[in-house]
């Protein structure tokens, strides 16, 4: 008994009515209460179990076994112990009590508790996302395949493993892994059997900084390709959805030989008038137009930078050998005109359409008036 009093196992011994008859040093450092305060006292009292009441009693009836058993520290904590009991018999080969060997299987118990944790989050991976999750050796032979992502591709879980990824795949289709073999972690996009695929490369190193195995997270891009290629249709649709109607909304008309009108109707941003611009000046070039009509009647608002892109139209149509007429201003639009201190002075500006042509007609030389006021008959 001298020995196991020494042993750096925890040692404790108990009777027939339970109260503790040795302690070692071990059972007082491990499970935090010293010898002095144990001893006599009854061992179910001191560690108590209520996950399996009775266990202590239990043991002077039970042949030698292993229990483990999860005991309240003096200190809040908590300690598991893998306990060895042998009975402990009188001369006439009866109970006279047990005795315990126990060792702490905290760590040993946290760390299976997380391995079971990380199980759990593994399969939950596999079995839910699209994935394909896979492992090989440092030779680059397959030691784990699994995932849903598998079916898409007519593989089943675990159908490669003992081969080479040599083998099964193409020299091109290995780049990702042989970087990974060499030490380097990646992420990389490919193409293995005509399928698109993004995968992540995690290389696994051992004590001397070899690669002993490649984590692989693979992910078939076909259907996420196939929805951003809809995307882009669609987005490409809406595209020319919004160029007609805002050619339906700014159309440019030729109202009279050499006048050309831009009835301007809604939300005029910046964007729109700098597609107006383009679309009038070539126009204003197109059909030698000497005056151009920027009808702002339907209009309500613009913004700062709006309301400056038209008078720099104006002035653009003036470069270009014609002269540019604004009509129709509301007053709010000209309160945000002159909240700029735009100049104004050298660009016509007309109530309304209608006098934005009176003023064009008036200032046609005569004969071409008269020409273009007769019918088509007389022409």
């Amino acid at each position: 008994m001298h020995t196991l009093a020494r042993s750096p196992l925890a040692v404790i011994e108990y009777g027939l009515d339970l109260a503790i008859t040795e302690w070692n040093e071990s059972a007082a450092r491990q499970l935090g209460i010293a010898r002095q305060d144990a001893i006599g006292r009854p061992v179910d009292e001191l560690l108590p179990t209520p996950a399996d009441e009775g266990v202590w009693r239990r043991l002077l009836d039970e042949d030698s076994g292993e229990r483990r058993l999860r005991h309240a520290r003096s200190d809040g904590g908590h300690v598991a112990c893998a306990w060895a009991h042998h009975r402990v018999l009188d001369p006439r080969g009866e109970a006279a009590g047990v005795l315990c060997i126990g060792r702490d299987v905290t760590a040993e118990i946290e760390a299976s508790r997380r391995q079971a944790e990380q199980q759990e989050i593994l399969r939950a991976l596999v079995d839910n996302l699209d994935v394909v999750v896979w492992v090989s050796d440092g030779r680059g032979v397959f030691t784990y395949l699994d995932g849903k992502g598998l079916a898409a591709g007519g593989v089943k879980p675990g159908e490669f493993v003992g081969l080479s990824a040599f083998d099964v795949f193409k020299e091109h289709e290995n780049v990702g892994l042989r970087r990974a073999l060499r030490g380097e972690q990646l992420h990389n996009l490919s193409e293995a059997r005509g399928k698109p695929l993004e995968t992540w490369f995690v290389p696994i190193k051992g004590e001397q900084g070899e690669v002993d195995a490649v984590v692989g997270i693979t992910l078939d891009l076909t259907e996420s390709r196939r929805a951003e290629e809809e995307l882009r249709e669609r987005l490409a649709l809406i595209e020319r959805q919004q160029q007609v109607i805002r050619q339906l909304s700014t159309p440019i008309l030729q109202v009279w030989k050499g006048v050309l009108a831009l009835p301007m109707i809604g939300v005029v941003d910046s964007v729109r008038t700098a597609e107006v611009m383009d679309g009038l000046l070539q126009a204003v070039v197109r059909t030698q137009a000497r005056f151009a009509l920027l009808d702002l009647t339907g209009v309500d608002a613009v913004d700062t930078k709006t309301a400056s892109y038209l008078v720099e139209l104006v002035r653009a149509i003036r470069l270009l050998g014609a002269e540019g007429i604004i009509t129709g201003i509301r007053p709010s639009v000209a309160q945000t005109v002159v909240s700029l201190g735009l100049d104004l002075a050298e660009i016509t500006t007309l109530s309304d359409l209608q006098a934005g042509l009176r003023h064009c007609i008036g200032r046609t030389p005569g004969e071409e008036r008269a020409r273009a006021g007769r019918p088509l008959r007389e022409r």
